[in-house]
């Protein structure tokens, strides 16, 4: 009974460091001003070829954002992206990522 009890404890608690994180990652949206171009809600990008980010894969987003910004992704518009990349780090990503994949 206590193993159960602990178990929930532990789900309960990363489901609030989720949270909070997802919290953290609405705020960097704005101030890393990834709303400028996709839009303040992640699906309504400015132009049509930027991409909707609202609801995508957290993992897959991370990967693109650090791909970018070490530059081993140049295709697109990922130029662009890359100077607005340059100043987040690998924590700030994981945030924003968390905040966006959680958006319907």
């Amino acid at each position: 009974m206590t193993k159960v009890l602990m178990g929930a404890g532990a789900i309960a608690m990363s489901a609030m460091a989720m949270n909070a994180q997802a919290a953290d990652g609405k705020a960097l949206y704005t101030e890393k001003n990834c709303h400028t171009c996709h839009g303040a809600d992640g699906k309504t990008p400015i132009m049509p070829l930027y991409p909707k980010l609202a609801g995508q894969n957290k993992d897959y987003m991370v990967a693109q954002m650090k791909d970018i910004k070490s530059g081993a992704r140049s295709n697109g518009m990922s130029m662009a992206m890359k100077a607005m990349v340059a100043n987040v780090s690998d924590e700030e990503f994981e945030a924003i990522a968390a905040y966006l994949a959680g958006v319907q």
